[in-house]
């Protein structure tokens, strides 16, 4: 007994001190970066955390490191997975099971079996935006923890669940490290004033690229998320949190978006709920929810709201903190508590410390979820997925205010009391069921079955890019490998069907249907709440997609596309003279390759087409363009690429960026240029036209700019940057674009930017205005609102500018500038509309209050100023590089 019992004490010890003596094998933060994560005034650099995940990978059996693509700035972008040794091993048949049963197609049975056999999976990711530092630094001290511990907690953790760690930006926390470590007084460190945007292009912005994946990080994160591991819980941490509260998370507020599965939202919840717990468990007070932050869950386009439309159940939190010590500022207002925030925190001394143990803890609390309810976790979104295929295999009416709105109109219309009901059903207060009937069983009402994207459309090289960008979120395409016929319509061979039976049937509907926005107000009378970013954006209409909505069942000679596997043009050139449609993006870009090399390219003087000779043919089959049929002109003229400059600010405008992304992957040539370079005039020497994106053209009354936009003392940059500084000002700037356009250049002006038309004294002024008193005031939100929605316009197609664009089109408009022209300016030929409001009924996608009030404003135009032209876009045409059906509005202005 006795020695048996020395025996397994002997035994005991030896795996405790070999678990003591595994762990102190893992490098600890402070040994590879010299401080502890947290430690103020200190931040880690992106070349030193990849040094340090290398380190964790070879010293920890637990650890798999796997580099996911590279960043816009040529980094690798790394991914740390971390499990138990055996899970690790075992990966592939992991991530199939995880895919398996995201994609549901399985019976019940099998989807339980692969739920008690698979792992859950859960994504962490940090350093998305780059000057919140909190996230970047949380990733690395709980990869650490996950790598080096042996608690019976993390133990469990290991065994049950394949945690994802991802670095969402490598050059964003290059960037700002460096930035910040570069002052070795600790008093003088900063955040601000970074010189560039910290993602080389959208900045701030590269956290709404997740349904258009236009940028290579996002692109790289997309396919682990949609199309590798589809994790059924990803946690995307981000600053800060609201002022008086040290964290918001989980659940969010309303309204949420009406195609996601009941089960998400109730998930939501749950996670949520464990989250907040531990928080308090652990006397971490500050946590606030619902209604105590800005947050939804109906936008679609974000690192964590992609995910809702993927059955994933996604989190977010925003933290205060910041390496340089801060306070929790006392808000009275946040202390008393409530259901949205029980345990209020009290103002103090804020360190990084606390911030980096909060976001730890609250990491533990999702995994230790995630570890207790697995086999629930991975069966969930098997039955969402499930439920989605359900629905598109039959008839299906899904709910949204319209439809309410509808019914309620059907009961008023029938003699009904809306207010209390019509009082049949034995007197209660009730409304008859007719009235529902009438709208939710209507066939006009019904969800589509699918959608097709016929190959014979004016720009199918579009909507090939719009398909990419379902496959690359996990959508299923299909393509016709013969002519078919549904509904008594022919399609050509090569069309492309998306049908909505399948498991992420609510990313499907989001980009093909419009969004119905609630009116959402505090109070009857209030002015609007505004959404969490935008309220429309259905991904079709803005990229301009021709396609047939679906409502029964059809099925044709269709093959499916594996997933993730990207569709290319099929594009033929015939003949020895090629004419390229204005109406297709891709034409532009093959024109500015064919005058790099100095091709002659013609452009018809009646519709904009372009036509090319035999000598274009190795540069047109390399751009892949499609032809269209030659028809005789002699109204053409030669054509040369105009000189560009695009506008830019210190610190970078994330609009600009954006344009400079449209450029290059068109193939234009743009010179960035800044205020210093504007006001040293002497531009049509240098330039043809100049882009001013929203947010460069100061408002003549006056404000419009943060210090941002100023820039920080010249004395407290690098030299090589000093040049970037200053803003447009009416005084300086003005003048010389003045005197450039009167030489003959030409200004496209986006946004608030054609504020530049007023500056100019141009006879024209904003529509959207009342007369009070005698007094013209601008329209108040409580009677016209219309956040980040589609709006359709009314184009004149004899203009030049609209080449390509059709009667009608798409725009993305954000409570965007709209216009009255003078009469006599517009006699005399000194302006001319070209896109306006030919209905007071404009709203395809999102939501406009009010929108009656734009009936016939104009929404762009073109003035003549001296020899030049200016042109005045008030929607956001080139917003955030996915409204590709107007990018022509920007190309045509860009040739000579």
């Amino acid at each position: 007994m006795i020695k048996n019992y020395l025996e397994k004490l002997c035994f005991a010890f030896l795996m405790i001190t070999s678990g003591m003596a595994y762990a102190q094998e893992i490098p600890s933060p402070k040994a590879h970066f010299g401080f502890n994560i947290g430690d103020n005034y200190q931040l880690a650099t992106y070349t030193q955390t990849e040094a340090y995940f290398k380190k964790l990978a070879q010293a920890s059996k637990r650890v798999k490191l796997v580099d996911i693509g590279k960043t816009e700035e040529g980094r690798s972008q790394y991914m740390v997975i971390v499990s138990s040794p055996e899970n690790i091993q075992k990966l592939d048949r992991y991530k199939e099971i995880s895919q398996q049963l995201a994609h549901a197609e399985m019976t019940p049975v099998q989807a339980k079996a692969l739920a008690q056999e698979g792992k859950a999976v859960v994504w962490i990711d940090g350093g998305l935006h780059a000057t919140e530092t909190v996230g970047a630094h949380q990733l690395i001290q709980t990869a650490y923890e996950f790598a080096s511990k042996t608690d019976p907690e993390t133990t469990k953790i290991l065994d049950k669940v394949i945690i994802l760690f991802t670095h969402a930006n490598p050059d964003g926390q290059e960037l700002v490290s460096n930035w910040y470590m570069r002052e070795k007084d600790t008093a003088k460190r900063t955040l601000s004033g970074l010189p560039v945007l910290y993602e080389k292009y959208a900045g701030h912005d590269n956290n709404r690229d997740f349904f258009m994946l236009n940028l290579k990080e996002t692109q790289n994160i997309g396919r682990q998320l949609f199309i590798e591991w589809i994790p059924q819980i990803m946690y995307n941490h981000h600053q800060a949190g609201p002022a008086g509260t040290v964290v918001a998370g989980p659940p969010y507020r309303d309204p949420f978006n009406y195609v996601f599965d009941a089960t998400l939202l109730t998930s939501l919840d749950a996670v949520g709920a464990a989250m907040h717990t531990r928080l308090n468990v652990e006397g971490k007070p500050g946590y606030t929810q619902r209604g105590g932050s800005v947050f939804s869950t109906w936008y679609n386009g974000g690192l964590r709201t992609t995910t809702y439309f993927h059955n994933m159940i996604g989190l977010l939190t925003e933290i205060v903190g910041s390496p340089s010590p801060s306070e929790i500022p006392l808000v009275p207002s946040r202390l008393l508590p409530n259901s949205d925030s029980p345990n209020p925190v009290t103002p103090r001394k804020w360190y990084f410390k606390n911030s980096i143990d909060y976001s730890v803890s609250l990491n533990y609390a999702v995994l230790n979820y995630a570890q207790r309810h697995a086999d629930e976790l991975l069966f969930n979104i098997y039955q969402m997925g499930k439920n989605s295929i359900d629905k598109g295999k039959k008839d299906t009416w899904s709910f949204s205010p319209k439809k309410i709105e509808a019914i309620s109109a059907a009961a008023k219309k029938g003699g009904a009391n809306t207010a209390t009901g019509d009082f049949e059903f034995g007197g209660r207060s009730s409304m008859n069921v007719k009235y529902f009937d009438t709208v939710m069983n209507a066939a006009a009402n019904r969800d589509p079955r699918g959608y097709i994207l016929s190959a014979d459309q004016p720009d199918f090289n579009s909507a090939i890019k719009f398909l990419n960008a379902l496959i690359r979120t996990g959508i299923v395409v299909e393509k016709a490998t013969a002519p078919f016929t549904v509904s008594g319509k022919k399609y050509p061979a090569g069309s492309y069907v998306v049908k909505t039976d399948q498991a992420f049937r609510p990313h499907v509907l989001d980009m093909f249907e419009p969004q119905d926005h609630p009116n959402d107000f505090k109070y009857e009378g209030g002015a609007p709440i505004p959404p969490y970013d935008a309220a429309g954006w259905t991904l079709a209409y803005l990229m301009d997609v021709k396609f047939d909505r679906i409502q029964n069942d059809f099925n044709g000679p269709f093959e499916k596309n594996p997933y993730g596997n990207l569709l290319i043009p099929e594009n033929k050139l015939t003949g020895t003279n090629y004419v390229l449609s204005a109406a297709q993006n891709d034409s532009y870009t093959a024109v500015n390759d064919l005058l790099k090399k100095n091709i002659p390219v013609y452009r018809s003087n009646e519709n904009g087409d372009f036509y090319v000779s035999a000598a274009g043919k190795s540069i047109l089959e390399k751009a892949n363009v499609k032809l269209k049929q030659a028809t005789a002109t002699k109204d053409k003229s030669k054509i040369s690429a105009a000189r560009v400059a695009l506008w830019d600010n210190y610190g970078g405008s994330m609009a600009s960026g954006w344009m400079r992304f449209i450029m290059e992957q068109y193939h234009y040539n743009a010179t960035v240029i800044y205020p210093q370079d504007i006001d040293a005039g002497n531009l049509k020497s240098k330039y043809d036209v100049i882009i001013f994106v929203g947010g460069a053209i100061p408002s003549p009354q006056g404000g419009g700019f943060g210090s941002r936009a100023f820039g920080p003392k010249a004395e407290d940059i690098p030299a090589n940057y000093r040049n970037r500084l200053g803003r447009i000002t009416a005084d300086k700037s003005v003048p010389q674009l003045k005197k450039f356009l009167e030489d003959g250049g030409n200004i496209v002006t986006i946004g608030s930017s054609t504020n530049l038309a007023y500056h100019l004294n141009l006879p024209v002024r904003s529509a959207m205005t009342e007369i009070i008193n005698g007094e013209e005031k601008r329209l108040p939100a409580e009677k016209y609102y219309v956040p980040g929605s589609v709006l359709r316009v009314g184009v004149d197609l004899k203009q030049p500018a609209n080449w390509g664009m059709e009667k009608e089109a798409d725009v993305y408009f954000d409570n965007s500038p709209v216009f009255k022209l003078t009469g006599d300016a517009i006699a005399a030929g000194k302006i001319k509309a070209l896109m306006w409001f030919d209905s007071a009924t404009p709203l395809r996608s999102g939501w406009a209050w009010g929108q009656a009030y734009l009936q016939d404003g104009v929404t762009a135009f073109e003035a003549n100023v001296g020899k030049g032209k200016l042109f005045a876009f008030g929607p956001e045409i080139a917003f955030r590089a996915q409204t590709h059906g107007t990018f022509k509005l920007i190309f045509n202005q860009l040739y000579k």
